[in-house]
């Protein structure tokens, strides 16, 4: 069964975009498993849900 409230998997330009730096950088934290991915046969894509709470997990706290 298929669910259709879900968005769609984003591909490495898709986060390359929203983090705003080269796919050869997501590409090197894919390899180094600093970032969570899904691997369907040869493509990498990302859970949007699972990537934004990656990146909420990834601020630093404000020194003030």
């Amino acid at each position: 069964m298929q669910d259709h409230n879900r968005p769609p998997l984003l591909s490495i330009g898709d986060v390359a975009l929203r983090l705003n730096v080269q796919t050869r950088h997501v590409r090197r934290l894919v390899a180094e498993r600093r970032i969570p991915y899904i691997k369907w046969g040869h493509l990498i894509r990302f859970d949007p849900d699972e990537f934004e709470r990656w990146l909420d997990g990834s601020r630093q706290p404000h020194a003030g």
